[in-house]
């Protein structure tokens, strides 16, 4: 059964996303403090995290940032900030969803729907993939383990992450603009927001590039999109 973890110290609505997500047959488990739910993570496995910003003890931005220190689980952010920078923040810490409140039931339920159907899909495609191993470089991806390394330095990248930067080792020589990156990651047929492609290519940058204001591995094609760089 999937599990989530419901990290909101607003005990209304985390019983309201506990009872209807229990109707929709997931196994849910309610925390109501940042540090219950950085202990959570740190021993418990769970399939997808659902994680206000403003908690007790410690906030939602810094549990984020354990969490991406040791799990790819795909992380929904709550949160009353509705700014754009706050949306970016979310993202550029590793969030793959940002809900503002005042939200409807129905819509959440409809983006665990689609967080875990991609999450569900990367694996897959990722479990088949022919080749364990893919090397371009000094980046070596591990598609079984989903390991990546750079010069022989493990890098913790995020689900995302990792299939943006498969996606460009699949194709060494193709150029990607930001809505077909869009379509293959996200599995889905529109890009509404350019920041979303641009935020985790940046993100991606910082992990992998010795100097990400000059990639190496991730180029910019102006006025098109993003390529492999030349090995």
């Amino acid at each position: 059964m999937i599990k989530i973890l419901i990290a909101e110290d607003d005990r209304e609505i985390n019983q309201l996303i506990t009872k209807y997500l229990g109707k929709e047959g997931y196994s849910t488990h309610s925390v109501f403090n940042g540090k219950d739910a950085a202990e959570y993570m740190a021993n418990q496995d769970c399939q997808l995290v659902i994680l206000d910003l403003m908690l007790p003890k410690m906030d939602g931005q810094e549990v984020l940032r354990e969490i991406r220190k040791q799990s790819t689980v795909p992380v929904i952010i709550l949160s009353a900030k509705d700014r754009e920078m706050d949306k970016i923040l979310g993202l550029e810490l590793g969030a793959d969803d940002y809900i503002t409140k005042p939200f409807t039931i129905g819509e959440l339920a409809a983006r665990v729907k689609a967080q875990l159907r991609r999450s569900t899909k990367w694996s897959a495609d990722t479990s088949l993939a022919d080749t364990e191993i893919i090397r371009h470089g000094d980046v070596e991806l591990n598609t079984k383990t989903y390991e990546v390394t750079v010069a022989g330095q493990a890098k913790s990248l995020t689900a995302k992450e990792f299939a943006i930067l498969k996606l460009f080792m699949d194709n060494p020589t193709r150029v990607f603009t930001k809505t077909q990156i869009f379509e293959n990651v996200w599995h889905e047929d529109s890009l509404s927001d350019d920041n979303t492609v641009m935020v985790h290519i940046n993100r991606l940058r910082a992990k992998i590039e010795a100097d990400p204001a000059n990639p190496v591995y991730i180029q910019t094609v102006w006025g098109f999109g993003y390529k492999l760089g030349v090995e």
